[in-house]
């Protein structure tokens, strides 16, 4: 295999633990207190109440930048209303809230749980 114009030579049992390797790293689920992220090997980005099970409780992003260009469009303050999308149940936008209010790559936070609102950093306006 070359890598950067550099040829390495690996053993079978080598290469087969670059692949496991490789595949960890491309399905990369991470737990927060509400919900979890998952990076697909497909490219796919899914967001899930954590705990739960069924599909009802999950929503399946073609990947993880279609999530960032959701929460960009999103207002500086927003609710689970303003997060919805065509087809989007009430139970997961407000899973998206919690995601985004979670997840380290968006800089917002939780303001109200009635109705569930979080509010943007100044810095992401």
């Amino acid at each position: 295999m070359t890598v950067r114009g550099e040829q390495h030579d690996l053993s079978r049992r080598e290469a087969d633990r670059l692949r496991d390797a490789l595949g960890r790293a491309l399905t990369e689920r991470t737990e927060f207190f509400n919900t979890v992220g998952e990076h697909r090997d497909d490219g796919s980005y899914v967001v899930s109440r954590r705990g739960a099970d069924s599909s009802g409780h999950r929503k399946v992003f073609q990947n993880f930048d279609a999530v960032a260009k959701l929460y960009d469009r999103l207002p500086p303050e927003f609710t689970a209303e303003d997060a919805g999308e065509r087809g989007l149940t009430g139970g997961r936008r407000h899973m998206l809230v919690h995601h985004f209010a979670e997840h380290p790559e968006f800089d917002c936070e939780l303001v109200s749980r009635q109705p569930l609102t979080a509010r943007k950093e100044e810095s992401s306006e």
